[in-house]
C-alpha cells in the first residue's frame, strides 16, 4: 500500500530492489584488481579500460556512392581485433551505416528524408552491414552478435534489463556486439536520432570504462579545422570550457545524421554519467585505443546514475505532460519522491500506462520525466485527491503513485 507523503502529494518509500544490479556504479579497476582511489590521467585511463564502447559513423564505412567500403570496414576491424579480446578487454561496437549501405542497392542517390524510405534502406542495408562485419571479424576467429535497439527498449525496466543481459552475455561468450538503432521499426517518437547519443547511452548500459567516438575529423577544434590557426582541443573538463567554441554540424559525406554537434552532446551525456570519452577520427582509432595522444579527451563530470534513468532522460519522447502544483514540484525535484494524484493540477496529451510523460511546474517548465502508471483518460477524476480517498471510493488498486520515484528522473536546469 502506498503511504501518503507530505506536501505536494508524493511519498518517499523506495521499493527499487534493482538499484544495486543493472546500472549500478562500476568504477574502473585499479592495477592489481583494487578500486582506484583517484582517477588516472587520460592516457593511463585508456590503457586501464577493460570494457570499451566504440562508435563509428556512416562516413567512415561507406563510399560516396552510398555502398559499404569493404577496405574501410576491414581496417576498422583490424584495429578492434588488435585492441579487443586481449588483456581482458571487451569491445562493444555501435555502428552506423545501415541506411547508407542500403542506398545503392535500392537505386537511391542520396539519403531519403522520409521515414518510410529510410526504413526500407535500413532493412536492406542492415543485413549487408552485419554480413560485412561477420566476414571481417571471422578473419580473427571472432563471432558477431547483432543488437538493434529503440529508445522504448531501454527506458522500460524489463526491456532495459534484457538489453543489458544480452550485451553482457555476448561479451562473456567472446562475441563482438554490433549495436545500431532499429531503423526498420523505429518511429519518429521512439528514435534516438543519431548513433552518437545511442553510443553514450550504451556505454552507460554496459557499464563501460571508456567511450571512443570515431569521426572523419581527428578531434574537436576551436574553429573550422580547415582554417589556418585553429587548434585541436586536447582535453575538456566540463561543458563550460566549450562556451564560445563554434561546433560544426553535418559532415561532408552526406550519408549520416550527425556531425560534431551530436558527438559533443554524446560526450557530454557519457561524461555526465561517469564515462570518459575520446573523440577522434577513424584513421586514428588505433592511437585512441592504445592511449596515445590523439583527439579530444572528455573528463568524467558526474557519477554513474541508476540504470535506465539516463535513457529516460535522454532517449525518451514524452507522450504527454502533467502539470504539478508547487508542493509537488518541491517534493519531486528536491526530495526525489514519487508523484501522487494530490500534487497534479493538469493533464495534457494522449498516453497509456507505461508511457513517458513530462512533469512541469506552474510556469510550464519541464522539471522531470517519468513513466506514468495510469492512462490519460483515467487521471482527470484523480487530480488533487489523496490515495486513501481514491482507494475508499474506487478500490485499492488506486492507492498507488502516478509516477513512482524508481521510474522518474529530475531534469537539469
Amino acid at each position: 500500500m502506498a503511504a501518503e507523503g507530505g506536501a505536494g502529494g508524493a511519498h518517499e518509500e523506495n521499493t527499487d530492489s534493482h538499484q544495486g544490479g543493472v546500472g549500478a556504479d562500476r568504477a574502473p579497476a585499479a592495477p592489481g584488481g583494487g578500486r582506484a582511489d583517484a582517477r588516472p590521467g587520460p592516457r593511463e585511463a585508456v590503457r586501464q579500460a577493460r570494457r570499451i564502447v566504440v562508435k563509428v559513423g556512416s562516413s567512415s564505412l561507406t563510399t560516396r556512392a552510398g555502398g559499404l567500403d569493404a577496405d574501410r570496414v576491414d581496417a576498422l576491424v583490424d584495429v578492434l581485433a588488435q585492441h579487443g579480446g586481449t588483456r581482458g578487454r571487451e569491445i562493444v561496437l555501435v555502428s552506423s551505416g545501415a541506411i547508407a549501405a542500403g542506398l545503392a542497392p535500392l537505386g537511391l542517390e542520396r539519403r531519403p528524408r522520409d521515414l518510410a524510405r529510410q526504413q526500407a534502406a535500413a532493412s536492406v542495408g542492415q543485413g549487408l552491414l552485419v554480413a560485412r562485419y561477420t566476414a571481417s571479424f571471422a578473419r580473427y576467429g571472432r563471432g558477431v552478435g547483432q543488437v538493434l535497439l529503440t529508445s522504448d527498449d531501454t527506458s522500460r525496466r524489463t526491456h532495459y534489463r534484457n538489453a543489458y543481459r544480452t550485451l553482457d552475455q555476448l561479451l562473456t561468450m567472446g562475441a563482438v556486439p554490433v549495436v545500431n538503432e532499429n531503423d526498420t521499426v523505429a518511429t519518429d517518437e521512439i528514435r534516438f536520432g543519431d548513433n552518437d547519443r545511442l553510443a553514450a547511452l550504451v556505454a552507460h548500459l554496459v557499464r563501460a570504462d571508456l567511450l571512443v567516438l570515431l569521426s572523419d575529423v581527428d578531434g574537436l577544434y576551436d574553429g573550422d579545422p580547415s582554417t589556418p590557426g585553429t587548434r585541436r582541443i586536447e582535453e575538456v573538463h566540463g561543458p563550460a570550457e566549450l562556451d564560445g567554441v563554434r561546433i560544426g554540424s553535418a559532415g561532408r559525406a552526406g550519408v549520416g545524421t550527425g556531425g560534431m554537434v551530436t558527438k559533443v552532446e554524446a560526450a557530454r551525456i557519457a561524461a555526465g554519467a561517469g564515462v570518459p570519452v575520446v573523440l577522434t577520427s577513424a584513421a586514428r582509432a588505433a592511437d585512441a585505443l592504445a592511449g596515445r595522444d590523439t583527439g579530444t579527451w572528455f573528463h568524467p563530470t558526474g557519477r554513474r546514475a541508476a540504470g535506465r534513468l539516463l535513457w529516460l532522460a535522454h532517449a525518451s519522447t514524452p507522450a504527454g505532460a502533467l502539470t504539478l502544483d508547487e508542493g509537488a514540484v518541491r517534493a519531486v525535484v528536491d526530495r526525489r519522491t514519487s508523484l501522487l494524484p494530490a500534487g497534479i493540477a493538469g493533464v495534457e496529451g494522449e498516453f497509456t500506462a507505461g508511457d513517458p510523460v513530462e512533469l512541469r511546474d506552474q510556469q510550464g517548465r519541464a522539471v522531470a520525466r517519468g513513466l506514468v502508471a495510469f492512462d490519460a483518460k483515467e487521471l482527470p477524476r484523480l487530480l488533487g485527491r489523496s490515495t486513501h480517498e481514491l482507494a475508499r471510493e474506487l478500490g485499492p488498486e488506486y492507492e498507488r503513485e502516478v509516477v513512482h520515484r524508481d521510474d522518474l528522473v529530475v531534469l537539469g536546469p
